[in-house]
């Protein structure tokens, strides 16, 4: 199932949709519901769209757009375990959100109780059978969102980081593994109260993976990092807060609206623009020094004032209203210096 929003919504209404087959074609409406979860008496038809997804559709993942939140849910199954198929569809609903006009904010979360408990443990008895690691991506026609912004990031999982558009983890439970190195690439995480997490790698006689010996460090210091690196062990999230791995812990049944809401306020009072600058000077700053971020925050500042959006934002402010980012204002003669 997909869910999309139909460009002639008065509010923001997700449709799913069942697919069988080629999504291209004609796709059938199923249901319909407003957020939170309100069902829509809206009547429709069957619709004929282009979506921009993967002709064959998606086993793995599922993509919603609520308003401007775009949402990737892992659903694999009860436990959500990581596989090359994952992986693929994963990065193919990214790079199909990042490219969405209407989508400013991306969640990504888990199917039923569980986040993502890792690899698959049939995938890893197959490494054990083949003598070695088979990631079963291809990576010559595999999507590539993020990459080519900057050469740090053109890697498994390091392409968040190249992301114009904020990615919020929502941890609605268990997270090991990849499944953990995952939620430690978005940009913030929420988690819910009943989640436990482990590193795992461990336990397996494996390194830290997918580069989460440079992520975690980042995230919550080097010892703790080193902590949760060198035992493996589990760990609640309520140490996932008190370390700062977690930006809140939210009950289980709260977990969703709390984050669509955080996400729908980052879209409604930030403007793209400044969203996309600041992530992308966050984490283009941890390869240089502090004398290069200021000669670019500089560089950007002076780029942003020309722009709509910045007219925008000073109207907002003086006008006290919530901004309309994308509106076009009149000139009104030369600015003022500062």
């Amino acid at each position: 199932a997909i869910g999309f929003v139909l460009e002639s919504d008065s509010v923001p209404c997700v449709y799913v949709l069942q697919v069988g087959g080629d999504l291209q074609s004609d796709l059938s409406i199923t249901s319909a519901w407003t957020y939170p979860n309100q069902r829509s008496q809206t009547s429709v038809n069957t619709v004929k769209s282009r979506i921009g997804m993967p002709r064959d559709g998606l086993t793995t993942v599922k993509v919603e757009i609520v308003g401007t939140v775009g949402i990737i849910t892992l659903a694999r199954g009860k436990h959500n375990a990581w596989t090359g198929r994952m992986h693929t569809e994963y990065r193919q609903a990214l790079q199909y959100l990042e490219k969405h006009a209407r989508v400013r904010v991306i969640v990504v979360t888990g199917q039923g109780s569980r986040f993502c408990v890792g690899a698959d443990s049939r995938a890893l008895e197959t490494h054990v059978q083949r003598g070695g690691y088979d990631s079963g991506v291809d990576e010559t026609t595999v999507a590539r969102p993020g990459f080519g912004v900057s050469p740090h990031f053109d890697a498994n999982f390091a392409f968040h980081y190249g992301l114009s558009k904020p990615v919020i983890a929502a941890v609605n439970g268990a997270a090991a593994g990849v499944g953990l190195v995952l939620a430690c690439y978005c940009d913030l995480r929420f988690v819910a109260s009943s989640a436990v997490m482990t590193t795992a790698h461990g336990k397996l006689n494996l390194p830290a993976e997918c580069g989460l010996s440079w992520v975690l460090p980042r995230v919550v210091g080097l010892t703790r990092a080193m902590d949760l690196l060198l035992t493996s062990r589990r760990f609640t999230a309520a140490e996932a807060l008190e370390m700062g791995l977690a930006n809140d812990v939210v009950a289980d049944e709260d977990l969703m609206p709390r984050v669509l809401a955080y996400a729908q306020n980052l879209a409604e009072t930030v403007s793209p623009g400044s969203l996309a600058a600041s992530k992308r000077q966050v984490y283009l700053d941890q390869h240089r020094s502090v004398g290069e971020a200021v000669i670019d925050a500089d560089t950007r500042l002076s780029k942003m004032m020309t722009e709509p959006d910045y007219v925008e934002g000073v109207a907002a402010l003086t006008q006290r209203r919530l901004p309309e980012w994308g509106r076009t204002h009149k000139p009104k003669g030369q600015p003022a210096k500062l």
